[in-house]
């Protein structure tokens, strides 16, 4: 977990200095979030999902939040990762 927000603040911090076509720290967190859900047991998810938020992530959202490019892309690569694991868990119809 402490990776995952130090990535997340790592990209909060560069996000803003990537080009308008690329986005390399973006690359980095989508893996990361990619591999969590990845790894993560169906029980860890559930736990976390009411969790509040580090600010390190309200940070990475609110810029998610502000850039419509990044934000598409971001979604674009941890969307299904993500969808099916939410589903192996139950956690969606």
């Amino acid at each position: 977990m402490k990776k995952l927000a130090f990535g997340i603040a790592t990209f909060a911090l560069f996000a803003t200095q990537a080009g308008a076509q690329q986005f390399p720290i973006l690359d980095r967190v989508a893996n990361k979030v990619v591999q969590k859900y990845q790894h993560e047991s169906c029980a860890d998810i559930m736990a976390q999902r009411d969790q509040p938020k580090s600010q390190e992530e309200q940070n990475v959202i609110q810029l998610l939040h502000s850039d419509p490019a990044m934000r598409q892309e971001f979604i674009s690569r941890v969307a299904a990762p993500i969808a099916n694991k939410l589903f192996e868990c139950h956690m969606i119809p």
